[in-house]
């Protein structure tokens, strides 16, 4: 046995290696997860004293990707974390809005299970009330096509964490056409985590075919430059591997990728930070899910009819 393979032992002993769940495929180590898993969330049960009476909704932006796959070849389970949608969700219901669940495709949203705080039932709770449109969710392509122009259906757009957010969102024309409309409709995005990656895909052509729509006009500037925001930092996602939450050095990095474009993010570390640029309103990943959801959630109901 040579040093590496020695270390990796030792390191899959105390439980720092990411664990093999089926060929090739890997979730975090046991450490990491005790460390960035709890059982229970921070979720406060704040009561809203005057809940939404309108007929405005949210609509919520999920990943349908389950793996990445790192630059060793080894493929991460992921999808959206499960505290950073459901505590925002659990707010929303509490405050009176609705959400509607879309994917790219309509194919069903994918979660990290193994993020799933088992112990917290409001969580609990709200995941089965959702269960059935997460497993059947609508398509954003079909949304942006027939339904968008005409909607005035939303109040917000809304893309929870989760590695997941990375997969298929960043590079999807049509997410990048439903952001640009939200923005010109002046609704409200609310990111947190991993997030805002799909933010990027705001900078993209439009997709074929909606070119020759004569009620809108394409701002080749990207939408939210100058903005400031909060999110998972890449300096923190370099050192996941190092204790086992990844299994390998991720493909990319999604703050590099914004910051080039003239975001600007504020927060060096996930230790619990929300902000709000105009209305972008974003959390640095699970420990702001409460804070984020609440914020969200005072400033809908102050400003939505």
């Amino acid at each position: 046995m040579n040093i590496k393979e020695t270390l990796d032992s030792f390191k899959e002993a105390l439980g720092f290696e990411a664990q093999e769940t089926e060929d090739g495929v890997y979730i975090p180590a046991q450490t990491a997860l005790k460390l960035a898993a709890p059982e229970k969330t921070n979720y406060d049960d704040t009561n809203y004293e005057t809940p939404y009476q309108g007929d405005k909704k949210i609509l919520m932006v999920c990943t349908q990707e389950q793996y990445m796959t790192m630059e060793n070849g080894k493929k991460f389970d992921t999808g959206n974390h499960p505290v950073e949608m459901f505590v925002p969700l659990l707010h929303f219901k509490k405050a009176g809005f609705e959400v509607d669940i879309f994917t790219p495709t309509g194919e069903s949203v994918k979660i990290e299970q193994w993020a799933m705080p088992n112990e917290d039932e409001k969580v609990k709770e709200i995941y089965s009330s959702y269960q059935s449109k997460l497993e059947a969710p609508q398509s954003i392509e079909d949304f942006v096509k027939n339904k968008m122009a005409d909607s005035e259906d939303y109040a917000a757009i809304f893309i929870p964490g989760g590695h997941g957010a990375m997969l298929g969102l960043p590079e999807n024309k049509y997410l990048g056409e439903l952001l640009r409309w939200a923005h010109e409709s002046d609704l409200y995005t609310l990111v947190i985590c991993h997030g805002p990656a799909a933010l990027l895909s705001a900078n993209l052509e439009r997709p074929e075919g909606l070119e020759a729509d004569g009620n809108r006009s394409f701002n080749s500037d990207f939408i939210y430059k100058d903005y400031d925001i909060v999110a998972f930092p890449d300096v923190m996602d370099k050192q996941l591997p190092k204790m086992g939450y990844l299994p390998g050095e991720m493909p990319w990095h999604f703050n590099e990728k914004l910051e080039a474009l003239g975001v600007t993010i504020t927060n060096k570390l996930a230790s619990g930070h929300t902000h709000q640029d105009r209305k972008l309103i974003s959390g640095d990943g699970p420990l702001a899910a409460n804070d984020f959801g609440k914020l969200a959630t005072e400033t809908l109901l102050k400003k939505v009819k």
